[in-house]
């Protein structure tokens, strides 16, 4: 009698993760320059906090602040098929660049770690386009795997999220962060945060097993992060997660980079 030669089955998570591979075939990341106020990125942060009335009208119809202006940010666009679907801003926070948006919430808390040299990462400003969200479901990973590059390129201690209390399980699960501080106002929300963070060197290889989308090649992050020059905020930096093939195959690659 013949054998049947069948495929194995995939379990729910191995199935979301190669769905996600599947999309950010279709993923492109661009860099922004944030002195630009007329890129559509400040566009699609002005209509996502309208939606929730999070913002006031204004002639500009576009979501800035003075953040925007640091020397530590990174803003970027992420782009489904040549459509811009979402965008998020950084800040690289160390001993000796203390600007971000949410160590001036927290100065008790971040303070104390960045005098012990520590260095994180601090994603903001993550809004997405509202067809987008009902089209892509996953888009928060798509935009978020931003701040996972961003931790791996700066090789940072912590990548923090200041998000709502009840969002706080998504970053739990999904990086492995720690609540570190309780409810506080953010100037410009209508609702309060609370303030998580995951543990780079502890947590990411553990984070990379479960979630190997979030990899990234030395190339892409240095594409990405790389000091803006002429014209480089126009160019689409595709994604290379697929090319990166298993977490002993990611750390040889950051170990040679």
């Amino acid at each position: 009698m013949l054998a049947i030669a069948t495929k194995p089955v995939q379990s729910a998570a191995e199935r979301f993760n190669q769905t996600l591979l599947d999309i950010l075939d279709r993923v492109e990341y661009r860099r922004v320059d944030p002195r630009r106020r007329e890129d559509p990125i400040f566009r699609l942060r002005y209509d996502a906090y309208r939606r929730e009335a999070f913002l006031p009208e204004n002639p500009q119809q576009i979501a800035a602040d003075k953040y925007d202006d640091a020397p530590n940010v990174y803003c970027f666009g992420v782009h489904i098929d040549g459509e811009l679907v979402s965008s998020i801003r950084i800040h690289h926070l160390t001993p000796d660049c203390r600007v971000s948006p949410i160590l001036d919430v927290y100065p008790d808390v971040l303070g104390p770690l960045l005098d012990r040299g520590c260095s994180m990462v601090d994603p903001t400003r993550f809004t997405a386009e509202r067809d987008a969200t009902l089209t892509y479901p996953a888009l928060p990973f798509l935009t978020l795997r931003l701040a996972a590059m961003a931790s791996a390129h700066f090789e940072v201690d912590y990548c923090l999220a200041a998000v709502r209390q009840e969002h706080g399980a998504f970053y739990k699960r999904v990086f492995l962060a720690e609540h570190l501080a309780g409810e506080r106002e953010y100037k410009g929300l209508a609702f309060p945060i609370h303030l998580y963070a995951a543990h780079i060197p502890v947590v990411d290889a553990e984070v990379y097993r479960r979630r190997p989308f979030l990899m990234s090649s030395p190339a892409e992050r240095e594409a990405l992060f790389s000091p803006l020059g002429s014209g480089s905020t126009q160019v689409m930096i595709p994604a290379t997660a697929r090319d990166v093939r298993g977490i002993e195959g990611y750390r040889n690659i950051r170990e040679s980079a």
